[in-house]
C-alpha cells in the first residue's frame, strides 16, 4: 500500500500516558508509513479521520512505542474518554507544514 497517496484504516481503544490521550498504529501500518517516508526515527508527518473528522498530526514514538496522539481538536473531551474505541485513517501528510515568523 502506499500511504502518501491511499489511506489505511483501523480501530483502536484510546488508552493514556501521562495527561496523553493516544492510540497505537497496528505494526502492518507502521511498517507501511516508515517504507513510504524512508526512514523508522523521528516524528512523521501524517493526516486521516478520527471518528471522521479529518486531522493533521505527528506520529511521534515515545517510550519505545510509536503513538498517534489524540488531542481535543482531533476528538473533544479526549482525555475524559480512555476506553473508547475510535475508527482511525492514516496516511503519510506531504503537505508544506512550515511556520513562518510574523514579518514585525
Amino acid at each position: 500500500m502506499d500511504l502518501s497517496k491511499e489511506t489505511a484504516s483501523f480501530s483502536a481503544v484510546i488508552e493514556i500516558i501521562g495527561i496523553n490521550p493516544f492510540v497505537f498504529v497496528p505494526n502492518p501500518i507502521l511498517e507501511d508509513l516508515f517504507r513510504v517516508f524512508g526512514k523508522d526515527k523521528g516524528p512523521i508527518p501524517i493526516k486521516g479521520t478520527l471518528n471522521g473528522k479529518e486531522y493533521q498530526q505527528t506520529l511521534m514514538k515515545f517510550s519505545g512505542h510509536w503513538r498517534l496522539y489524540i488531542n481535543t481538536k482531533m476528538l473533544p473531551k479526549s482525555p475524559k474518554r480512555i476506553g473508547e474505541r475510535v475508527e482511525v485513517s492514516i496516511q503519510i501528510d506531504d503537505s508544506d507544514r512550515t511556520i513562518y515568523p510574523h514579518p514585525s
